[in-house]
């Protein structure tokens, strides 16, 4: 039985930019992976509980998760997945420009799996998401989805 299947990213940003440039390091990584985009984070929370629209999509088996979003923002959205008991054990690594110590505290608080500034530049930004995507998907074993199906 062949146990291969894609890994499910879920990339929540709102800035078309850094989507494109994730999407690129995806690309040149060429690894098993499949990467959904949502831009705010109420779509991400509608994305995660397969709800408004989202009723067929997979279970990501990692998040990347910007702070400064539209509509619920990321710190936001944090707290929710991390509260939920169906949705927590899905790792979630911050990924945005703040630097600020607090976020980043106050992320881990929260029980991010990973906080990473974005690099400005262009060179050093696909370097970091290859990285983690290399991480997440080659070093780290994840938990094969078993939905209870309903």
């Amino acid at each position: 039985m062949n146990d291969w299947r894609p890994i499910e990213v879920l990339l929540v940003e709102d800035d078309q930019g850094d989507i494109l440039l994730t999407k690129e390091a995806f690309d040149l990584n060429k690894v098993r992976n499949r990467l959904h985009v949502v831009n705010d984070g109420e779509q991400a929370m509608a994305f995660l509980r397969r709800e408004d629209g989202y009723a067929d999509v997979p279970r990501p088996d990692l998040m990347l998760l910007d702070l400064n979003l539209p509509r619920m923002d990321g710190m936001e959205v944090l707290e929710a997945v991390k509260a939920d008991s169906e949705l927590r054990t899905i790792p979630v690594v911050i990924l945005t420009t703040s630097e600020a110590e607090e976020d980043i505290i106050r992320s881990y608080r929260l029980h991010a799996n990973a906080y990473v500034s974005k690099p400005v530049d262009f060179e050093q930004f696909i370097r970091v998401v290859r990285q983690i995507d290399d991480f997440f998907v080659t070093v780290v074993k994840l938990p094969s989805h078993h939905d209870g199906g309903t």
